[in-house]
């Protein structure tokens, strides 16, 4: 029996994993619940996202991801570790083949902490290979071509912007601005505004179901509870969109300048390409409302959000491990 592939989508928000022939297998959140007192790790995944805000003091949720790179070592490897035991893809003799996507712009220090995090979790050979690539090809794009392709992969943690040719990355950008991050705006803005105390969970479905960041094109609201800062005691207030959108306009105005600056320093016969494709978005952030209608007034190119984007990368990384002995061998190892 033979250790099967896998592809690893490590996020700052969630971790999916996709087994070679099987597909995608594995989408859970990239949280763990430690007990401080033991250093025992209590639940992993989904399980450990609904205790975070809610624990007593004795146990934390953390993520060991930060910004799309390995804040916490050992809690990464042993999350990795739960995650890929559960697949049960180790062979009888050997170990699986893995795949890891990373940002862009990460350093030598951060990729060999993820290689050595998933050697340790089970893995014999260790690929990393750059997200917005791997991104690109899972939203069905043909970037082996001599032709230009423009992807912003809108994460947890980073936002990658990259225009790809002939297989390879030709202008890219990481940006710490993403999912998180707003969260935590439209957390600061209840605070400031209603003098509310929110956690991450409620500003996550505020985004989710209401937010938008292009004017005017969302009008929904929601009804959200939290502590009151003056009384200390529970308050329900109502949030609609168009606060949501005021309050995010900062934070996307970042996205839309990296989009920009990648555009700026793209050769022109590249950029010529990208004004008949498009741009394709990818990552959950694609999902946050107007954001497509955003980026294409501000570029003016088409923008188009990818069929799956929270899978695209591991969609990609299935792809290119069907294909990993055509690939060019200087990425990997």
């Amino acid at each position: 029996m033979f250790a099967r592939d896998i592809g690893i989508d490590l996020g700052t928000a969630n971790v999916l994993i996709h087994v070679k022939g099987k597909g995608i297998v594995l989408n859970e959140p990239s949280v763990l619940a430690i007990d401080k007192n033991t250093n025992r790790v209590l639940a992993v995944g989904e399980e450990a996202r609904k205790m975070v805000g809610r624990t007593p003091g004795n146990i934390v949720a953390i993520r060991p991801l930060k910004d799309g790179v390995i804040a916490d070592f050992d809690v990464t490897e042993s999350m990795l570790k739960h995650f890929i035991n559960k697949l049960n893809v180790k062979g009888f003799l050997s170990k699986p083949r893995i795949l890891i996507c990373c940002p862009t712009n990460i350093t030598s220090v951060e990729q060999k902490a993820i290689k050595e995090a998933a050697e340790k979790s089970g893995g014999k050979k260790i690929y990393l290979e750059e997200e917005p690539k791997v991104a690109a090809i899972g939203a069905g794009m043909d970037i082996f071509q001599p032709s230009g392709n423009m992807v912003v992969d809108i994460g947890g943690g980073t936002t990658d912007i990259a225009v790809l040719s002939m297989g390879d990355i030709v202008t890219s950008s990481s940006i710490k601005m993403a999912g998180d991050k707003f969260d935590n705006e439209i957390l600061n803005y209840i605070k400031r505004k209603y003098k509310l105390l929110i956690g991450e969970r409620t500003s996550e479905d505020i985004k989710i179901q209401i937010a938008t960041v292009f004017p005017g094109s969302r009008k929904e609201e929601i009804d959200i509870r939290g502590r009151d800062m003056v009384s200390g005691l529970p308050r329900t207030i109502t949030v609609h969109s168009e606060e949501i959108e005021e309050a995010l306009r900062e934070q996307v105005s970042v996205i839309v300048q990296a989009a920009k600056s990648v555009l700026e320093r793209t050769p022109p016969e590249l950029s010529a390409d990208i004004i008949d494709r498009g741009v394709i978005l990818t990552g959950g952030g694609a999902l946050l409302h107007g954001i497509d209608l955003l980026l294409a007034e501000e570029l003016k190119v088409p923008v188009l959000v990818a069929e799956n984007p929270m899978d695209c990368v591991a969609i990609g990384t299935g792809i290119m491990l069907d294909n990993m002995d055509k690939l060019p061998r200087h990425k990997f190892g």
